[in-house]
């Protein structure tokens, strides 16, 4: 038995955690689970965000499976999400998109790997209020971190028999720290002859986005604008609900879904936990479980395809715990 921390987060995030935990426990996943509360209701409760005994648990088990966390727009505490990338180096964030037959979209074709570089960018959090109307903010790009990710992005390119890598970026403007991140990447590309690889400005994916998606495959990209595209993604693939990620470092690993924690919908048992569980899978893969996880994906699938237990983003009226359910009805 593995024994993975679990954070149940705020908002929604405790219920779509109890759905996933459900199913990973009728699946015969064999984890044993740490559980914690973190965020702004342990932070009133207790005083603290995340509690010293949270962070011992994840240095322990190195594998985390993390709910959505509430972060204040604009004021307020620093995300928590990225205070844990930064603390525990987790500087590769995969987030695959890839439509299913089940849930109707325009695109149906759509079969995308974003490779965000997790730890620099303008997500290093330096801001100075200059005076009353100007405020300066800090891009940090350096070539160790965009080499990690870039040559992460090729090799899962390689092992997994995918065809081409893209770097976007905006180098046209930002020529120092985006021309860096192109440049590494053109070296690094160099380095896999089997792997078509080509660049783009991020304005112009964006577009091709939602025109062409069928054309990309893995995109390798700088914080911020993996951040975004890879939410743009989820939107081809059916939603937010539908996306899940993870983080990995050399010594730690997270997995999460990558929208927020609703609270409009907290306490109405009407969040859909598959971009959750689909990050569980992704953890049972990490650690070598990939029978097990195959088996909940397929499960997921019939549910999807049948089209009758849906929460309601999907179209449905299930509450979150019927979707778990009906998963666990099809494993």
């Amino acid at each position: 038995m593995k024994t993975i921390t679990v954070f149940k987060g705020d908002g929604i995030g405790p219920e779509i955690t109890d759905a996933v935990i459900s199913v990973l426990q009728a699946a015969k996943a064999p984890l044993d689970y740490e559980f914690f509360n973190v965020g702004a209701a342990e932070y009133e409760q207790h005083g603290a965000l995340i509690p010293n005994e949270a962070f011992a648990s994840f240095e322990k088990t190195h594998i985390l499976l993390k709910s959505p966390i509430t972060t204040p727009v604009g004021k307020g505490f620093r995300s928590l999400n990225v205070t844990l990338r930064n603390t525990y180096n987790l500087y590769a964030n995969i987030r695959p998109a890839k439509s299913n037959r089940a849930v109707p979209t325009p695109f149906p074709n759509v079969d995308i790997v974003t490779f965000r570089e997790n730890t620099e960018d303008l997500y290093v959090g330096i801001e100075e209020q200059i005076d009353a109307d100007t405020v300066h903010a800090t891009k940090i790009i350096t070539r160790k971190a965009s080499e990690k990710i870039i040559r992460d992005a090729f090799r899962y390119a390689r092992e997994r028999k995918r065809h081409k890598v893209t770097c976007v970026h905006k180098a046209n403007i930002l020529k120092l720290s985006d021309g860096l991140f192109l440049s590494v990447f053109k070296e690094i590309a160099a380095e896999f002859p089997d792997i078509k690889s080509d660049d783009k400005i991020v304005d112009n994916v964006c577009m091709q986005l939602v025109m062409r998606p069928e054309t990309f495959d893995i995109i390798v990209t700088p914080n911020l604008y993996g951040d975004i595209i890879s939410d743009l993604t989820s939107g081809l693939i059916g939603g937010l609900g539908l996306l899940p990620s993870m983080n990995i470092g050399e010594n730690y690993a997270m997995f999460e879904a990558v929208h927020g924690s609703a609270p409009d919908i907290a306490g109405k048992h009407i969040a859909n936990p598959t971009a959750l569980l689909w990050s569980a899978c992704m953890l049972l893969e990490y650690i070598g479980e990939k029978t097990i996880a195959g088996n909940i994906r397929r499960a997921v699938d019939t549910v999807l395809a049948a089209g009758i237990t849906l929460t309601p983003d999907l179209g449905g009226s299930a509450k979150t715990e019927e979707y778990a359910q009906a998963v666990i009805a099809a494993l």
